[in-house]
Formats: structure tokens, C-alpha cells, sequence
């Protein structure tokens, strides 16, 4: 198959894809919770339902470390989180979610089921199944080709 342009690729669709899910997340999210992005949002369910440390949670997200320390930050000023270090391994700390973060996961749960609604509205389940297959093709050969 040859391909004219690199808009005109499989991968630069999937990209295009992505960033509009992303744009119509944000924008229904705003809505509700106007100080919050995406990936606030995403790290908020993340610790509410994973038992995950930062590096761990800034992998989920595709995050480096210092991008994850950046948001970390922003949602404790925000009074989302607290961050507790460890007195016996200073590199170590465990977060929580405050009262208005966990708040703030209620008003986002529905949001983020319709956002998924309108986003997948005209696929059948064979179709999604298909998708995740080669989708997850795509990343093993990704992930694999260095080796």
C-alpha cells in the first residue's frame, strides 16, 4: 500500500482520533468541573481505583516523571489530593484523594460513560473487539521491533 501523504497513514488517524476523544472529553468535563483537564481527571480515577505509585500511575497516563510531578502538584494546590511522604524512605509517598476530589469523581463518572457512548455510538461489539485486537497488534510490533 502506498501512502501520499503522512496525514494520509493509519497511525496519523489513530492520532486524529485520539485528539478528538480528547477535545470532546474536555469539553464535557469543563462543563461540569471547569478547573480540570483530561488527565486530572484520569489520574483521580486512577488513584481512586488502582493501588499504583507515582511512577506507576505516570506510566498509565503516558506521563515522564517530571510531567507527572508538574500535575501531581497542580491537583494538590487544587485541594484534590494530598501527598504524604514517608518518613523511613523519603522517595516514597502515598496519595490520597480529598473529600473534593472524591466529589469531583462522582460528577465525572457519568460524563465520562457518555463521553465513551458518543465516541463508540455507531460500532458494533465485533467491530470494538476488532479494533482492540489491531490495536493491540500495533503496539506489540511497536514494542517489540527494538528487540
Amino acid at each position: 500500500m502506498k501512502f501520499e501523504t503522512p496525514t494520509s497513514t493509519v497511525l496519523y488517524s489513530i492520532e486524529e482520533t485520539i485528539k478528538a476523544y480528547r477535545r470532546l472529553s474536555q469539553q464535557n468535563i469543563s462543563k461540569a468541573v471547569p478547573n480540570i483537564t483530561v488527565d486530572q481527571a484520569l489520574i483521580l480515577i486512577i488513584i481512586d481505583r488502582e493501588d499504583k505509585t507515582q511512577s506507576e500511575i505516570a506510566d498509565l497516563v503516558f506521563k515522564d516523571y517530571a510531567s507527572m510531578t508538574r500535575i501531581i502538584k497542580l491537583m494538590i494546590d487544587k485541594n484534590y489530593l494530598t501527598k504524604t511522604i514517608e518518613n523511613a524512605d523519603k522517595r516514597k509517598a502515598e496519595l490520597k484523594i480529598t473529600q473534593s476530589g472524591k466529589e469531583i469523581i462522582e460528577k465525572l463518572n457519568p460524563i465520562i460513560k457518555k463521553n465513551r457512548e458518543i465516541a463508540l455510538n455507531t460500532l458494533s461489539e465485533q467491530e470494538l473487539k476488532q479494533l482492540f485486537k489491531i490495536l493491540n497488534k500495533i503496539t506489540k510490533n511497536c514494542q517489540t521491533s527494538n528487540k
